[in-house]
């Protein structure tokens, strides 16, 4: 078994999308762009490994993760919607 066949962002990946949901459970808005981040590295796995799927679903949570800090930054009154 090779721990590095993908360089390790395999791994990074990981542990960015698991910092980011314990993060976004603490309701920090950190967690959104450390699952940017994880989003970005699970692309890049998509694309050593030639998983169209991996890369097209990640493309799409990243948006919905800028979308939340979008909302996320907005007042309290626009976010009752």
């Amino acid at each position: 078994m090779d721990f590095f066949q993908y360089y390790g962002i395999d791994w990074l990946a990981m542990v960015l999308t698991f910092l980011a949901i314990w993060q976004i459970g603490n309701k920090n808005k950190v967690g959104f762009y450390l699952m940017i981040c994880g989003n970005t590295s699970w692309i890049c796995v998509g694309f050593l490994t030639d998983s169209l799927a991996m890369m097209i679903a990640n493309v799409i949570f990243l948006l919905m993760n800028i979308r939340a800090i979008v909302k996320w930054s907005q007042p309290d009154e626009l976010n009752h919607n």
